[in-house]
C-alpha cells in the first residue's frame, strides 16, 4: 500500500506541474491546442471544405469557419453516424453521446472520437482525482470504491451499429478493465435503462460496500442516497458508508442542493464541482474553499472562444479568445474540439471570476433565462437568490423552474411564476416570496429596474409543489437519470404549464 501511495503521489505531482504550466501560460497553451486541432483536421471533409491547409492564425480560422449550432453541424454528424470516415475528425467515430440538454425535447448525438475520450474526458477524470488529492493529501480514497450514478446505453433502430448513450454510460463502457475494480456497481447495472429498477439494484449492491466517493448529478445522487438509507434502516448515509469523503458533482448548479446534501450526509464531507458535458470536459474546482468557481482546463484538445452576452445574437456580435476575457462579464462559450465540433456554440454561459488562474462559474444557458420584460434574469441569479433565502429561512429546495406570466390586459402586470419543490418548505410563503424578490433585485439591476413601482413587473408568484412532483414530471417526459436535468428558467411557459397541470 505504501508503494501504491508513493506511485500515486508521484503521478499527482507530475500532472500538477503541467496544470501549473498552463495556468502560467494560458494563451500559449491554447495556441498549441489550436495548432494541433487544425493540423489534424486538414484532410477531413470539413477541413477540406473550409481550407484548413491555408489557416495560419486564429484570425484566418474565424474568417473562414462559421460559428455553428447543433443544427448546422448535424448534417456532418449524420454522415459520421452512418459510418463515413474522416468527416469532422480523422477516422471513424464509433461512439455518440446522446444529449437532450434542457432546451429541446429531441435528442442530440454528440460525436465522441477516441481522441476526445482519451485526451479530454478521461484526462479530466484523472485531473479531478489529481486536484482532489493535492487539496487533501490525507485522503483515504485508496482501498474503497466510488459510485458513478450514470445513464444508459441504447441503439437507434434507424442507425444500426451506432453506439450511443448518456455521457456517463459511454465513458463507463470505455473504461480500462482495471478501473472496474475501483467503481461500483457492475457495468451492466450501472448502464441499465430502467431508472427505477437501476436505483433499487445500485442501492442493494452497495449497501455493504466501502464507498468512499460518489460522482454524479446532484438530483439523481440524492435519490440514490435516500434509497440506500431507506433500505439500510439507518438514520443517515454515514452510518452506511462511514468512509464516504467526497462527492464529485456536475451538470447543474450545486447551490440549491447544498443544504439538502448537508442533511443527507452529516459531518465531514468534501464537495468538488466539475464542468463536464457531452461536448467536452471543461473545468474542475481546484480550490475547495471557492464553491462554484472552477479552473478552466486549457490542455484537453479544446480551443475556446467567447461571445460577450451583451452583444450575443446582435449585429454587433463579436468573438474573443482567452487572452481578451474580463472578470465579471457573461460570455457564451464557443468550442472547437478533438471530436470535430468546430466553433460550436455549446449553449452555456460562463463568467470569469479570476484571470490568473482562469477560473469560471457557469451562469446559465444562452436560451435559459427570462427576458420577457427586459429583466435579463440568468440562472446564476436564480440559484444564488434561492440559496441565500433558503439559508435565511431554514428551507431546503429539491427542484424548481420559473417562467414569465405575461400581461393579458392593461390592468394585469407581468410577473415571474415559480414552481418550487422543497425538502423543507418555508413556514411563511409570502415572506419567502418577498425575500426572493428582494435578493433578485440586489443581484440583478435590470430585474430591479423593472420591479420599481411594480410598473412592468409585479411580485413573483410562487407555487409549492408536493414532494415527488418533478420526479413524476421528468418520468412523464422519459428523462429520468443520466445527464437529464430540470430546466430552470425559460421565456416560454411550456415547462411551468405542464408541471402546474400535475398539481
Amino acid at each position: 500500500m505504501n508503494l501504491f501511495y508513493k506511485t500515486v503521489n508521484t503521478l499527482v505531482e507530475r500532472r500538477f506541474s503541467r496544470i501549473e504550466n498552463f495556468i502560467e501560460r494560458p494563451f500559449e497553451t491554447q495556441m498549441v491546442q489550436f495548432g494541433r486541432l487544425i493540423e489534424k483536421a486538414k484532410k477531413t471533409k470539413w477541413g477540406k471544405q473550409y481550407e484548413y491547409d491555408s489557416i495560419a492564425s486564429v484570425k484566418d480560422f474565424q474568417e473562414k469557419v462559421p460559428l455553428s449550432l447543433y443544427e448546422d453541424l448535424f448534417p456532418w454528424i449524420e454522415k459520421a453516424m452512418h459510418g463515413e470516415k474522416d468527416v469532422l475528425w480523422p477516422g471513424k467515430v464509433e461512439w455518440f453521446s446522446k444529449s437532450s440538454g434542457t432546451t429541446n425535447d429531441k435528442s442530440k448525438y454528440i460525436p465522441m472520437s477516441k481522441d476526445s475520450i482519451k485526451d479530454c474526458h478521461y484526462k479530466g477524470g484523472t485531473d479531478m482525482l489529481t486536484i482532489y488529492i493535492k487539496n487533501n493529501p490525507e485522503n483515504k480514497l485508496a482501498g474503497g470504491k466510488t459510485i458513478g450514478v450514470g445513464g444508459s446505453i441504447d441503439e437507434s433502430p434507424d442507425l444500426p451499429g451506432v453506439k450511443s448513450g448518456d455521457l456517463s454510460a459511454v465513458l463507463m463502457k470505455n473504461l480500462p478493465s482495471w478501473a472496474e475494480f475501483l467503481r461500483s456497481p457492475d457495468i451492466e447495472t450501472a448502464t441499465m435503462s430502467d431508472w427505477e429498477v437501476k436505483l433499487q439494484k445500485i442501492a442493494e449492491a452497495t449497501l455493504d460496500q466501502d464507498i468512499r466517493s460518489i460522482a454524479g448529478v446532484p438530483t439523481w445522487t440524492a435519490l440514490l442516497i435516500k434509497k440506500v438509507i431507506e433500505l439500510s434502516g439507518k438514520n443517515n448515509i454515514k452510518e452506511v458508508w462511514p468512509n464516504l469523503e467526497v462527492f464529485f458533482h456536475g451538470a447543474v448548479a450545486f447551490d440549491p442542493y447544498r443544504e439538502m446534501f448537508r442533511q443527507l450526509i452529516p459531518g465531514e464531507m468534501n464537495y468538488l464541482e466539475l464542468y463536464n458535458a457531452s461536448e467536452g470536459f471543461f473545468a474542475i474546482q481546484d480550490d475547495l474553499s471557492l464553491p462554484n468557481e472552477m479552473l478552466l482546463m486549457l490542455d484537453y484538445g479544446i480551443f475556446y472562444e467567447f461571445i460577450p452576452m451583451e452583444v450575443f445574437g446582435t449585429p454587433d456580435q463579436h468573438v474573443i479568445t482567452i487572452e481578451q476575457v474580463e472578470v465579471g462579464k457573461n460570455y457564451a462559450l464557443v468550442i472547437s474540439t478533438n471530436a470535430g465540433l468546430w466553433r460550436y456554440i455549446i449553449g452555456d454561459t460562463v463568467m470569469f471570476t479570476s484571470i490568473k488562474p482562469h477560473r469560471i462559474k457557469v451562469t446559465g444557458r444562452t436560451k435559459h433565462f427570462i427576458n420577457a420584460f427586459g429583466e435579463e434574469l440568468m440562472v446564476g441569479n436564480a440559484d444564488q437568490a434561492l440559496s441565500e433565502v433558503c439559508n435565511k429561512l431554514g428551507a431546503v429546495v429539491s427542484d424548481y423552474t420559473a417562467a414569465p406570466l405575461y400581461m393579458d390586459d392593461e390592468d394585469t402586470k407581468g410577473a415571474h411564476e415559480w414552481v418550487i419543490e422543497f425538502q423543507e418548505a418555508p413556514d411563511d410563503l409570502l415572506k419567502f416570496t418577498e425575500l426572493l424578490d428582494h435578493k433578485l433585485r440586489v443581484l440583478n439591476s435590470d430585474y430591479d429596474a423593472k420591479r420599481k413601482g411594480d410598473m412592468a413587473l409585479g411580485l413573483p408568484i410562487v407555487h409549492i409543489a408536493p414532494k415527488g412532483t418533478f420526479y413524476k414530471w421528468m418520468e412523464s417526459r422519459g428523462k429520468l437519470g443520466g445527464q437529464h436535468k430540470v430546466p430552470r428558467l425559460s421565456n416560454k411557459r411550456d415547462y411551468v404549464e405542464s408541471i402546474l397541470n400535475l398539481l
